[in-house]
């Protein structure tokens, strides 16, 4: 007798477990973006104020000139000259109502500097500009195999002192714990602490992601902040504590935006690896559940008619003999070898010589159990 074999059937439960990204991460692309542009939009700000400046000045030339030019014409007694000193007075007062239009834009304008949020690059300058700190040598460009050999050796030394820097929460236990450990003031623990968010993401760690990616931000700020004074990172981390221990609300906004959208990236990465191992756990399930003839006998259950279905979801041998009997052979036919490729079909029947016989054996053998009945 041929039976349906229903443990294709077993629910795939999916798992979160992927290997680890690749620890070679460029961690200053996934801020550099951020950082362009506010640069970008820093230095419009500066060429904006440049040019109303230049254009103030170039106003006030001109004033100047008409106004001498007036002072000139108003000795004269000539008609000519009375005509031209009419046209003159007209052009020094438009002058002058254009120099004040453009004293109150420069006005505007540096109050509007003043207001503008600090950041990391606004960091480098003023307070900071005395500082004394070692100035780094350009260091040559690395092979992408020459960082991944660094960053894998780094980690292994340092991951569990990384770890506990990654689950710090105040800004002096953060300064005390680099000021005991400076080697960490380095891209391969910014690089690390991307991959521990990433990696909390996708175990639905949440908080503890928003923990590691406050001290992420953190490490990034003071290595962008080396950059800009163009110093070893261990030697200005200290200045950084101090200006964000100090800093007024403006500041901790720019930092906290920083954060929120490092926080929006990682949850964006973490998706995309959960949907790919998600497709790959599911392609190979596929795979697992294949049938004798190569057909996945989810896809091939989905193309049966309604009936089929029915028959393959209540168990029921003698209702499938039913719908096959009413259907037009052909078809029936076809779908019973699709069922029997996939493995939905299990048929018993053999030929004399021990050899499975193929779709037309497979009908009538559906067919046949249905006539035994009736001939009894």
């Amino acid at each position: 007798m041929s039976r349906i074999d229903y443990s294709v059937w077993d629910h795939i439960e999916v798992s979160d477990d992927e290997d680890e990204t690749h620890p070679n991460i460029d961690t200053p692309s996934l801020f550099r973006w951020r950082h362009q542009a506010r640069v970008e939009r820093m230095e419009d700000f500066k060429q904006k104020g440049e040019d109303m400046n230049k254009t103030l000045r170039e106003c006030r030339r001109k004033l100047a000139e008409a106004q001498k030019k007036v002072q000139e014409l108003s000795i004269s007694k000539t008609d000519d000259a009375k005509a031209e000193l009419n046209k003159a007075q007209a052009e020094e007062k438009k002058l002058k109502k254009e120099e004040r239009e453009w004293e109150k834009k420069v006005t505007d304008h540096n109050r509007e500097e003043k207001k503008m949020p600090w950041n990391v690059d606004t960091l480098s300058k003023d307070g900071f500009s005395k500082s004394i700190v070692n100035v780094t040598k350009d260091a040559s460009e690395e092979t992408e195999e020459e960082k991944e050999k660094k960053h894998k050796t780094f980690v292994e030394k340092n991951e569990k002192q990384i770890k506990h820097f990654g689950m710090l929460r105040r800004w002096d236990d953060s300064q005390k714990y680099l000021s005991d450990n400076p080697h960490l003031v380095c891209e391969e623990t910014a690089n690390y602490l991307v991959i521990m968010c990433i990696d909390l993401e996708v175990e639905e760690k949440h908080a503890l992601m928003e923990q590691v990616a406050h001290q992420t931000i953190v490490m990034q700020f003071i290595l962008e902040l080396a950059k800009s004074l163009k110093v070893d990172p261990r030697g200005c981390f200290r200045q950084f504590f101090a200006k964000i221990k100090t800093a007024d609300q403006q500041y901790q906004d720019a930092f906290n935006d920083e954060l929120e959208s490092f926080k929006e990236r990682v949850r964006g990465r973490a998706k995309i690896r959960i949907e790919k191992a998600m497709k790959e756990y599911e392609e190979e399930e596929r795979q697992k559940r294949m049938g004798p003839g190569g057909l996945d006998p989810v896809e091939v259950y989905e193309s049966l008619p309604a009936e089929m279905q029915k028959c393959f979801d209540e168990k029921d041998i003698q209702m499938l003999q039913d719908v096959i009997s009413k259907m037009d052979p052909t078809e029936a036919k076809a779908h019973m070898k699709r069922c029997i490729d996939s493995g939905l079909w299990v048929p018993n029947s053999k030929t004399d010589d021990g050899d499975e016989k193929e779709e037309d054996a497979t009908y009538e053998e559906v067919k046949q159990e249905q006539e035994e009945p009736k001939k009894e």
